[in-house]
């Protein structure tokens, strides 16, 4: 949010916001608020650049379009060409120069302002123009950097006030419409919670607390004012709230013998400065006012509006019919759902309440009668509009936070002043007020210890009451306690704790005390889960593997293609985007979401995995509170793309377990692959797999820890998967538990020997069955004091055939003496004699 030093001052009354200068001020905005993102300083823009008057005014006698003007500068400018009565002279070619205007003048050696800081500024000089020398120009509003008017000079009233005078010949233009002025661009997050912040009455307000000034509002914005009866051309009007529920207060008013030009310069400089482009007299008033006070407010064209009602002018506020369609200001048609709230006539909506106006009502230049109006909307119902239709607004912004619906009548007869003084307007309506259940917060109470504890001070009760009272919460002490009575604007003061935040932010942090908690030194115990989610990190990273991040938030396109049910998902009700509208439920959609990226930006083969966490609607701890149960997962996989593909000499199944056998291996995991027989079951993980190329991981107790395997075409299709890929989902909680659980056997010091085993087994026998039945019957047989495994070598089948062969090499070690060969075969003997009983395995 731009925040103009100028205009915070000019509505501080007797605080002084600078009382040490700007650098302290900003100083303590970063220390006590919160942080700067920018920081524009405008007077260099302007530097060099005078009021002038122009006495003479004549045609060019060589153009048709160009005049010669003599100015009076008052003799400020040095090296200035001058005639004998000391007068410049400029041609310009503005349609509205003649004599007697004060004017701009950008004299020789001074920068175009438009241009000031660009990588090309323009500095004009002395020259001629169709024989005829031009001692630098005369402005524009665009020139200048006011405005987008470019169509004549920017004409200066002479009644202008200039800190008690008027403009005059030689003055600094910088001085004209506060543009000597420092602009802060202040981080919204600070505010987050502060909607009276949202405009720059609030924003003085906190600026002369943390400077130890005394605040006081204007009187327009704490007196409730008194609206007057029309008196000249009544206008029909009606304004009904019918969604309660969304909308507490809604007033409008219909105003007629408007003349809509352009706005006062100062107006234009202003709105300029805080980054709102100026558009017209009644837009400029209207963005004036929200800057100022936070509230958004509305004009509608009021024959516009006429035009698009039934028999009278209606305001209403409604919820919006399922597939309604509005087409807004900024052109974006729009198609709405019940729960959206709209601003309608009694025929059609008309605006996106709190968010966008509607097309049909659109002010414009031709704009002789509107309506004003001004409501509150619930903060939770504009985010989600928000999210939902992706528009967003500078209204929006504010009305999200939470705007006080009680300043909507001060904000109203502002906005009825402006719009009388700047454009002839009046009232042609009584002015309505619409309200339902308009929140009022009670006095708060807290005791000066209660707000010692927690800060750490020794501030007294009468020391806290002041401290308050500086920025218009008004503080009444009882002995040790202080009532706070929250103003109008403030909708954050609701508990003592806010009061506490009040008082320590306004008395400035860096003043309490700084003492570091007693704490023992005893080390605390690791947590298990991050001990193993650091080792899985490591170990990937140095199989090769990246590790990514993503948003523990999807689209519902993605679950989609995954076949995950969205109702199963948790749906957020503020989404960051509407790209994010639902909690993932695995992790495997977000890394495989990033795959045909990376393809395409040239990678060959790569692995990735990630780790985080995941939740569903229908997993749920068993406790009083029944909440989603949180679970942590990583997900991995492996993809190269087709020309490196050819040169792998198996399936990319196999790629993924290489890296699933290394990772287990190294967590001391003792687990086993489970081939899947019939359909998947019905799970969120098992989703993306094709279950004729996948396997459960157990764990030793048959425990399942995850999935691996390949993907389903469908998945591969939508997300423009290579061929070649693969990958696992595990669960590291579970993983927790299991690492390091195999006892520690060191090497043995004697030789070790291998032995070759080949087997014929029916074809319809799994591997994974042979292999778990080869593997117990190695545990049961071997003799005591050895280590021994089992490592496949090779699957042999001819097409056709009934029986396929099957190799494996034995390897086994005795901690106590050298083995002989004798009892290897015998070892080999009777787990091939197992496999036999088992599934009719013939050793050959």
């Amino acid at each position: 949010m731009k925040v103009s030093l100028n205009i915070a001052q000019q509505y501080a009354g007797d605080a002084q916001l600078m009382p040490n200068g700007a650098d302290a001020l900003i100083a303590a905005i970063g220390a006590q608020l919160g942080a700067i993102e920018a920081i524009e300083y405008f007077a260099p823009k302007y530097e060099g650049i005078v009021v002038v008057r122009v006495v003479d005014c004549e045609k060019h006698s060589n153009a048709d379009k160009l005049n010669v003007c003599k100015v009076d500068d008052g003799g400020v400018v040095e090296h200035a060409q001058r005639d004998e009565q000391g007068l410049v002279q400029v041609v310009c070619g503005a349609p509205n120069v003649r004599a007697g205007l004060l004017v701009a003048w950008i004299p020789p050696k001074a920068t175009v302002p438009t241009t000031h800081g660009t990588s090309e500024p323009f500095v004009l000089d002395a020259r001629e123009l169709r024989g005829v020398v031009s001692n630098g120009m005369l402005a524009s509003a665009s020139e200048l950097g006011l405005s987008d008017d470019h169509d004549g000079l920017l004409e200066i009233d002479p009644t202008t006030d200039v800190d008690g005078d008027k403009p005059q010949p030689g003055m600094q233009f910088k001085k004209l419409y506060g543009l000597d002025d420092i602009v802060i661009d202040l981080e919204n997050k600070m505010f987050t919670h502060r909607p009276d912040c949202f405009g720059v009455l609030g924003v003085a307000r906190e600026f002369a607390g943390i400077q130890n000034q005394a605040f006081k509002s204007p009187d327009w914005y704490t007196q409730k004012p008194e609206f007057e009866a029309p008196k000249g051309e009544i206008l029909p009007l009606q304004v009904t709230i019918e969604d309660k529920k969304n909308v507490p207060r809604l007033m409008a008013v219909a105003m007629s013998g408007l003349k809509n030009g352009h706005s006062p310069a100062w107006m234009q400089a202003a709105l300029t400065r805080m980054g709102i482009r100026p558009i017209s007299a009644i837009v400029d008033t209207t963005n004036f006012i929200m800057q100022l006070t936070g509230q958004p407010l509305h004009a509608y064209d009021y024959d516009k509006l006429s035009s698009v009602s039934g028999n009278v002018p209606t305001l209403l506020a409604r919820s919006a019919n399922d597939n309604e369609k509005i087409t807004l200001l900024s052109g974006k048609e729009l198609t709405l759902s019940s729960e959206a709230v709209v601003i309608a006539t009694d025929k059609d909506p008309i605006g996106l309440a709190g968010i966008m106006g509607g097309g049909n009502t659109e002010v414009d230049e031709q704009t002789t009668r509107i309506v004003v109006e001004v409501a509150s909307f619930d903060m939770y119902n504009i985010r989600r509009s928000c999210m939902k239709y992706g528009v967003f607004s500078d209204a929006a912004t504010r009305f999200n936070k939470g705007q006080s619906a009680l300043q909507n009548d001060r904000v109203l007869k502002l906005a009825m002043d402006m719009l009388a003084e700047m454009c002839g307007a009046s009232a042609a309506s009584q002015v309505f007020d619409v309200q339902h259940e308009v929140k009022v917060f009670a006095p708060v109470t807290v005791s000066a210890e209660f707000i010692n504890v927690r800060l750490g001070s020794s501030l007294t009760a009468d020391e806290i009451a002041a401290i308050l009272n500086r920025t218009e919460l008004k503080s009444t002490i009882n002995g040790d306690s202080i009532t706070v009575e929250p103003p109008f604007w403030r909708t954050d003061l609701e508990l003592a704790e806010d009061v506490v935040e009040e008082v320590g932010r306004l008395y400035g942090y860096d003043k309490l005390p700084v003492a570091l908690p007693r704490r023992s030194t005893k080390a605390g115990s690791k947590d298990a889960g991050l001990v193993v989610k650091a080792r899985i990190r490591t170990l990937l990273s140095s199989a090769g593997a990246n590790e990514i991040l993503t948003y523990n938030f999807v689209h519902g396109n993605l679950l989609d293609t995954f076949g995950q049910q969205r109702d199963k998902a948790l749906q957020l009700s503020n989404a960051l985007s509407p790209d994010l509208q639902y909690y993932r439920m695995t992790l495997l959609p977000n890394v495989l979401d990033k795959v045909h990226a990376n393809i395409k930006a040239g990678f060959s083969e790569f692995a990735l995995f990630e780790m985080g966490k995941t939740h569903n609607n229908f997993d749920l701890d068993e406790t009083d509170f029944n909440l989603p149960k949180e679970s942590n997962f990583l997900a991995f996989i492996y993809a190269a793309d087709a020309k490196t593909a050819k040169h792998k000499s198996g399936a990319a199944y196999f790629e993924a377990q290489k890296y699933l056998e290394f990772l287990l291996k190294k967590l001391g995991v003792t687990y086993n692959l489970k081939s899947i027989e019939g359909e998947l079951p019905d799970s969120p993980v098992t989703k993306p797999y094709d279950p004729k190329r996948s396997a459960y991981v157990l764990d030793e107790n048959g425990n399942i820890l995850g999935m691996i395997g390949e993907f389903r075409s469908t998945v591969s299709k939508k997300l423009k998967l290579p061929e070649y890929i693969a990958g696992f989902e595990l669960d590291t909680d579970e993983l927790s538990t299991s690492a390091d659980k195999v006892a520690y056997e060191p090497s043995s010091k004697f030789p070790k020997i291998e032995q070759d085993v080949s087997l014929k087994i029916p074809a319809d026998i799994s591997f994974d069955s042979l292999s778990t039945c080869l593997r117990e019957a190695l545990i049961e047989k071997k003799p005591k004091g050895t280590l021994a495994s089992f490592k496949p070598l090779d699957i042999y089948q001819v097409e056709g055939e009934e029986t396929k062969n099957v190799s494996f090499r034995l390897t086994i070690s005795s901690q106590e003496r050298t083995l002989k060969s004798s009892e290897v075969n015998s070892l080999l003997d009777a787990v091939a004699e197992s496999a036999a009983k088992t599934f009719g395995a013939v050793r050959i």
